[in-house]
């Protein structure tokens, strides 16, 4: 009778149910190993489900924006700082500007919301005071609330969570941050400026912290003085309003073009269509650059982190499937073909992935509620709400189950081309050439290499900032996808690297010796050991290198208010007006008590010195509608500023999205050079002045320029050919360019000045210094006006408390408070070093879990060099010793294939305009990191491991 070839029908499903069958009980055997592959795949897929639930959980709502803004109110008219009347809000945010022309109208005068109130609606209004209480010595800040905190249609942004609602005069409700601040209770009574209260029930605002110190007042418990002092700010006032009738999209429109935005509950629930939103002419709004920098580094490190875990996976799978090879091999004896032998280990893959992805989705959701429960129960605004993402859950898990089955395919097809006869014989095959996996390999390498070229000359070749940040998507993705293929491509060369260093090994010491012969022996146990520790220090280095540039951009960004441990203490404090609108003289204290106060409460003062400078502007009156009619300087007051203008081609270049050109342009760097000074901008002095506040010693050419009547500057952009120009300009005047910042006001006179440059020896806000006679020649009345104190360390907050309260009793009066340059961050040097660690312990249990799995699969020659006589410690050195060649080869390719990338990213984004490669750090990852993993696999080995007999048939 012929032999019937012909497939049976289902024959396929049949062998998919054994396939399935036997993976199940292969994983109820190996529990240990089968719990690894597990974690390994969950704790990903549980941190990236994690991620997106609390990513997804700051994103406010619709319902939520509408119940934590406005309560059950219908809209909020507030103040919208526009420059003309063509500008429009966003819809859903009633503060910020969504589309404009940015073209300032000087003729514009943005209305008061109450005049736009439209008629019919029961109006709440709203205004924040500024108050302070007095701790001490010092006068505190507060934020005063006037609303009625309590009223119905504030249910859903306004809760009483404790207490009572207050009644009488003498009571208030109150923030809980406020009692916790002065360890209060209720029933005693706090002391404010705006008089003395009884809290007797907390608030919180859906809106803000409950940290925050608040009082919730009415009007007629807070003074006439105090309202009249906030009137200046129109965005302290806002005006809810309560009625059956919505606030729609043209009553917004037309409010916006008198200056007022309005949140509307309908429209944030229903918002207008696209092109509705915009005007003609409008600037185009972009993301900002180093938030796309930020999402390029993220998706890196995202596929660097996936990659990773595969190959983690793939080194247990592989071990996995050499302990079944002898049952394999049987199931291949038996006539099972080479498909139905692959698919019991492609199973296994199969059925570790669906319980890792789904115990790995819940675990990443339940901790993201956790979290988003605890915030919100300590009075954080930071979790609206919990929101699920379910997208990106669905392909978080879709790629760690096709990770975990493309994890075990491999060693699957390894398995399933064994001849089944060596299988039953030896239980290993032979190593391969694996030629087919070099080409392939070097095929992946250079098509790594094409791709991070095209990406860094893409994100090079813009010469535009405006431009170069539209094209960092695509940037991004060729340079991700270069990295990940540049990993590939050293995993499939790991085999004959392995093979290339251990040909000759026989100079090494016997456990070495050992460890290398077996590595190129059982290449199929040793590359994807290898390849798991490279994917491991990929992700290390390649965060590294990002970190640290990120650090370095904030180093060199650093905004410098005075040198390292210095502060300025004024001199004169300017009151406020009188209720009929009169002006007060400003209080002046003098130079020496408010030093001998300082060294009296702090130890670390090294030393004092009072600054002159031009006379501050002081009683004036700013805002729309002031008559400038009047002298700009009179016997009580100044509205006159000083600066310095920039010669013409001395402007920093800047795209109409005001990102530089070309960050290294000279014209970019130093003091000012892209923000204009304040009032205390321009010092009087000499040589002692400038050597306090810059740094440096002024030298003889700076002296004599300075004597003859010239200025020292600064930064050389406010120079050309040895002069400078002084601008005095009237600060009532309203902003002649909103785009530049650096014509803001209308200039009343300019002088022509001698100039030379000092630069400081960090870029301080300062233009520069004129001498007193040079000062009072040009009508600058100089005076004392800041007292330099320089402190040798950074003060705690308890000497910060100190100093405040010993310099509220020199000033009889609120306080400055007492604030001291802290200098570039100190902390860089350990979050660096901190990432040095974590990325350490990725490659310590990297190298250990495939060290384990080598001595599991290894288990039997073990035992045979026992049997022969082999020393008790030579197990534990050849444990070392293969951690030792595992994760020294895996961390040297791993730190090439993380710091290329990651510094293609960085030159290519301009991500901080910073590249800084920490050498040290990357020394550390390279050579520490695999000697201590090669010291603790030493130290965990078990010395003496109990002779057994070999496996039957051997």
């Amino acid at each position: 009778m012929p032999l019937d070839l012909i497939p049976a029908p289902g024959g396929r499903r049949s062998s998919f149910r054994v396939a399935l069958r036997m993976a199940r009980r292969d994983i109820s055997r190996h529990k240990g190993r089968s719990l690894l592959i597990i974690l390994l795949i969950m704790l990903p897929v549980a941190g990236m489900t994690g991620a997106a639930t609390l990513y997804q959980s700051m994103q406010r709502t619709a319902e939520e924006t509408v119940s934590y803004q406005l309560g059950q109110t219908q809209a909020r008219f507030t103040a919208l700082p526009v420059p003309n009347a063509d500008s429009v809000q966003d819809p859903l945010n009633d503060t910020r500007v969504a589309s404009s022309t940015g073209n300032h109208d000087p003729h514009f005068v943005p209305a008061d919301p109450a005049e736009l109130l439209p008629p019919g609606y029961e109006v709440l209004p709203q205004r924040l005071v500024n108050l302070t209480t007095q701790v001490g010595a010092a006068l505190v800040p507060l934020q005063g609330r006037v609303v009625d905190a309590l009223h119905p249609a504030f249910a859903g942004k306004f809760t009483l969570l404790d207490g009572r609602a207050p009644r009488s005069a003498e009571e208030v409700v109150v923030s809980p941050g406020l009692l916790d601040r002065f360890s209060l209770s209720f029933g005693e009574e706090v002391t404010t400026s705006a008089g003395t209260f009884t809290p007797v029930g907390t608030v919180r605002d859906a809106d803000a912290s409950d940290r925050n110190s608040s009082l919730f007042l009415t009007p007629e418990q807070v003074p006439e003085s105090a309202l009249q002092q906030g009137s200046e700010f129109p965005q302290s006032a806002s005006y809810y309003l309560v009625g059956p009738e919505p606030v729609t999209w043209s009553q917004i429109r037309e409010a916006n073009s008198h200056g007022v935005g309005v949140l509307s509950r309908s429209v944030v629930l229903d918002p207008p269509a696209p092109d509705q939103r915009g005007i003609e002419g409008a600037i185009p709004r972009q993301p900002p650059s180093d938030a796309l920098a930020f999402y390029a580094a993220a998706g890196l490190i995202a596929a660097l982190a996936l990659l990773e875990v595969g190959l983690l996976a793939g080194a247990a799978f592989a071990v996995g499937a050499k302990r079944q090879v002898r049952e394999l091999a049987l199931l291949a004896a038996a006539g099972a073909d080479a498909p139905t032998v692959r698919l019991v280990v492609t199973a296994g893959g199969l059925w570790l992935g669906g319980i890792a992805v789904l115990s790995g989705g819940v675990l990443g959701f339940l901790s993201a509620a956790v979290v988003v429960h605890w915030v919100r129960l300590m009075g954080s605004p930071r979790f609206p709400g919990l929101h699920p993402d379910l997208p990106l859950t669905l392909v978080s898990m879709v790629l760690g189950l096709l990770c975990c089955i493309l994890s075990a395919m491999a060693p699957a097809n390894h398995v399933a081309h064994q001849a089944a006869l060596g299988a039953l014989k030896t239980g290993r095959s032979p190593a391969g050439s694996g030629k087919r996996a070099v080409l392939v390999g070097t095929a992946l390498l250079v098509l790594a290499g094409g791709l991070l070229a095209t990406g860094w000359l893409l994100g090079r070749s813009a010469s535009d900032p405006d431009l170069r940040a539209g094209q960092l998507p695509v940037v991004a993705g060729l340079l991700i996808a270069g990295a990940v293929l540049a990993v590939v491509g050293l995993v499939l060369l790991v085999g004959w690297l392995i093979a290339a260093l251990t040909a000759r090994t026989g100079w090494l010491p016997l456990a070495l010796r050992l460890a290398a012969r077996d590595s190129a022996r059982n290449r199929s146990r040793t590359v994807p050991a290898v390849a798991a520790v490279l994917a491991a220090a990929t992700l290390a280095s390649a965060a590294l290198v990002l970190s640290a540039s990120q650090q370095a951009a904030m180093r060199v960004n650093h905004s410098w208010n005075a040198l390292e441990y210095q502060t300025y203490l004024p001199l004169s404090l300017e009151q406020p007006l009188l209720p009929d609108g009169s002006t007060q003289p400003a209080v002046r204290v003098e130079a020496a008590a408010l030093s001998s106060a300082v060294q009296g409460a702090l130890t670390s003062v090294a030393w004092t010195k009072e600054i002159s400078a031009p006379a501050y502007v002081q009683n004036c009156a700013f805002g729309p509608g002031t008559d400038i009619s009047q002298p700009a300087r009179t016997a009580t007051s100044n509205c006159l500023q000083y600066s310095l203008a920039r010669p013409p081609g001395n402007e920093c270049p800047v795209t109409p999205q005001r990102r530089v050109i070309d960050p290294e342009d000279w014209r970019c760097h130093g003091s000012l050079a892209q923000w204009p000074g304040s009032h205390r901008s321009i010092l009087v002095g000499g040589a002692a002045v400038i050597g306090a506040v810059l740094g440096r010693d002024a030298g003889p050419e700076a002296l004599a320029v300075l004597d003859a009547g010239g200025m020292v500057v600064t930064n050389p952009v406010f120079i050309r050919d040895g002069r400078t120009e002084l601008l005095a300009q009237d600060v009532r005047t309203q902003p002649q360019d909103l785009v530049d910042p650096f014509h803001m006001h209308e200039t009343v006179s300019s002088t022509t000045l001698a100039a030379v440059v000092v630069e400081p020896t960090v870029a301080v806000p300062y233009y520069g210094v004129v001498s007193p006679e040079t000062a009072h020649k040009l009508g600058m009345h100089p005076g004392p006006a800041e007292l330099l104190v320089q402190l040798s360390r950074p003060p705690s907050a308890a000497e910060m408390d100190a100093a405040a309260g010993a310099i509220a009793a020199v000033y009889k009066q609120p306080g400055t408070g007492f604030w001291v340059e802290p200098g570039i961050p100190q902390d860089d040097a350990w979050v660096t070093w901190s990432i040095v660690a974590i990325a350490a312990l990725i490659t310590f249990s990297a190298a250990g879990i495939t060290t384990g799995l080598s001595l599991a699969d290894a288990r039997a020659d073990h035992a045979t060099l026992a049997a022969v006589g082999a020393s008790p410690r030579l197990r534990k050195g050849l444990a070392g010793s293969q951690a030792l060649l595992t994760s020294g080869l895996g961390t040297l390719l791993g730190a090439l294939a993380g710091t290329v990338p990651a510094v293609l990213i960085v030159a290519a984004t301009e991500m901080g305009t910073v590249l800084a490669v920490p050498w040290l750090h990357l020394l550390a990852l390279v050579v520490a990191v695999p000697l201590t993993g090669a010291l603790l696999a030493w130290l965990f080995t078990r010395a003496r491991l109990p002779a057994s007999r070999r496996v039957a048939g051997m």
